[in-house]
């Protein structure tokens, strides 16, 4: 076992040290508010080959590491970047978001799909991850991240992202025997990806549930979490000391039963008070967030209020500090250099005003 010194900052909040600050990085912290990304997407305006070839993909990973030296560097990818390797296709069209032509509509072709094999399709993900290893060192956490068996079932039943999902909601109520079986699928094929993550240098997992606060809690028990538990036992049966993360967009109702998981960590949107999420997750669970992104919008003196805040209420043991969403578009580049400024001189400022 590593020293705790000599492991990324980030490492030790996962592991329940006390700290004097929490570690900080932004989901979508690399993206379209960066003047640096928005030149090299005029380069390459496709966003599969941003995200597939390495160098591309690598160069905008590390352009807010740079940038603002966060604690965590996430994989520049997407969440549906595992599905062609079981047999569906898809693209992301600008302004438009994911599109996948044919969506899952029958039994036949949940037949017709296959297991992952990561190492054939998604060569370029072991490239990425290991380069990022080898550019930040213990500067960093390099996070992979996975998309959840709901959210990618409802992407590619659905056909591109909707306002009330009621293609794949009508599958669950009318259909489930088929629905579950996708779901299964799913549940292999994105453990086995998260597992090869880990294999080719991810230092800790997100898994984006984003669609599950769709569900209602009772749908939630029967269409998503078995699914989240599927791949979070088996990613932990070969990796049981690799962090896991979970993160369910809306998730205020479901708060309780994200833990059944089995994750380590639960990352909270804004709509929950952080002091009452620590409560009903539990002290053996620790959390990530939850600034509303919206702030970032707002003066250095409300940000710089905001994040103190919630660092006060998370507690100095167990909390990764972090935007209860992404990053917005259009988001001033130096509100996020004042955010990550201040959450990483937070113990001084904690200090002056005690």
């Amino acid at each position: 076992m590593a020293e705790s010194s000599q492991l990324p900052y980030l490492l030790r909040a996962t592991r329940g040290e006390v700290l004097e600050r929490p570690p900080v990085w932004m989901m979508r912290q690399a993206g379209r508010y960066m003047k640096a990304y928005r030149d090299l997407r005029e380069r390459y305006p496709s966003f599969r080959q941003r995200s597939e070839q390495t160098d591309i993909a690598v160069e905008i990973s590390l352009q807010p590491f740079r940038a603002f030296a966060p604690d965590g560097v996430i994989l520049f990818s997407d969440i549906l970047t595992s599905l062609p390797g079981i047999g569906i296709n898809f693209d992301i069209v600008e302004s438009k978001g994911p599109i996948i032509d044919p969506p899952i509509r029958s039994q036949s072709q949940i037949d017709q799909l296959h297991l992952i094999e990561p190492e054939e399709s998604l060569p370029f993900i072991k490239e990425i991850l290991q380069t990022l290893r080898q550019e930040v060192g213990n500067s960093a956490a390099v996070l992979g991240f996975v998309g959840a068996p709901w959210t990618l079932a409802a992407y590619a039943i659905e056909g591109k992202s909707c306002k009330d999902y009621t293609l794949i909601k009508r599958m669950a109520f009318c259909e489930p025997k088929m629905l579950h079986k996708f779901l299964d699928q799913l549940g292999d094929a994105i453990a086995l990806y998260a597992r090869y993550q880990i294999n080719s240098g991810a230092q800790v997992i997100q898994m984006f549930d984003s669609l599950a606060g769709q569900l209602s809690p009772r749908d939630y028990e029967t269409f998503a979490l078995p699914y989240q538990q599927r791949v979070v036992q088996q990613v932990k049966t070969a990796h049981p000391n690799t962090p896991f993360i979970l993160y369910i967009n809306g998730s205020a109702g479901l708060l309780e039963r994200m833990p059944q998981t089995g994750v380590d960590i639960v990352s909270i949107d804004w709509t929950v008070d952080i002091a009452e999420a620590r409560h009903r997750l539990g002290r053996n669970v620790g959390v990530q967030g939850n600034i509303d992104p919206g702030v970032l919008f707002g003066s250095k003196e409300l940000i710089k209020s905001r994040i103190l805040d919630t660092i006060c209420q998370a507690g100095n043991r167990g909390h990764i500090l972090n935007l209860g969403h992404g990053v917005l578009q259009k988001t001033p580049e130096e509100n996020v250099a004042f955010f990550f400024e201040t959450a990483k001189n937070v113990d001084k400022l904690l200090a002056v005003t005690a």
